[in-house]
């Protein structure tokens, strides 16, 4: 297993193309699985589900289609994104339990911050609960998204992977829909009122791993 991180912003289009190259790669036994962790100067990227009018403001930064499952999303500075590039196919070629081990990672992750990040039914992503807000029209609790999730396997390989809001500039997800959900907001670790560095967050992500993917390489 390689980890790496690379410091400034990565274009979006050279990371997909590092991505397919390493897939490839590692489908063919020529490489070891690796987890690239990085960050992306503003945009937005549509998933294969992604619905036009979810993009409300096109103008406001580059917009990439992507080939990654799941709708429309935001990156940007102060967001840990995580790509994933682990060998599907020698882990039991399950990809329901794979998307639950990203899942479990993350909510691994955010607990050693003491955030209680928990996945909904019907709803992509991690979620937090927000005791500081007012309750919804329903009388049920505030709800905000931290992290989101959006995967692509070519020959049991996986790519693209996960997002965590660690400092990014929230208002910039009003540009888009997040993933097709309206009425619920995004938060972040520093939203939530922790002083938390990505350096913090990366070293989360590294103490996680291995207790979640117990067949890692």
């Amino acid at each position: 297993m390689e980890w790496i991180t690379s410091d400034g912003l990565v274009g979006y289009q050279a990371a997909v193309e590092f991505m397919e190259d390493r897939a490839a790669q590692i489908a063919a036994g020529t490489a070891d699985e690796c987890i690239w962790l990085v960050e992306h100067p503003p945009l937005y990227t549509a998933g294969t589900s992604a619905k036009i009018e979810d993009l409300t403001d096109p103008d406001r930064f580059e917009v990439h289609v992507s080939k990654r499952g799941g709708q429309y999303t935001y990156h940007g500075p102060g967001q840990r994104v995580v790509y994933v590039m682990l060998n599907v196919g020698e882990r039991g070629r399950d990809v329901r339990k794979f998307v639950q081990q990203l899942e479990e990672w993350v909510i691994s992750a955010l607990a050693e911050f003491n955030v209680r990040g928990e996945i909904r039914e019907g709803r992509v992503g991690v979620w937090v609960e927000r005791d500081d807000k007012p309750l919804t029209v329903s009388g049920a609790k505030a709800e905000d998204k931290i992290a989101a999730i959006g995967i692509r396997l070519r020959k049991w390989v996986s790519f693209h992977g996960i997002s965590i809001n660690v400092e990014p500039d929230l208002e910039h997800f009003s540009g888009i829909v997040p993933c097709g959900i309206a009425e619920y907001g995004v938060t972040s670790l520093v939203d939530l009122g922790l002083p938390v560095t990505m350096d913090d967050v990366d070293l989360a992500l590294k103490r996680t791993f291995e207790k979640i993917f117990t067949n890692a390489s």
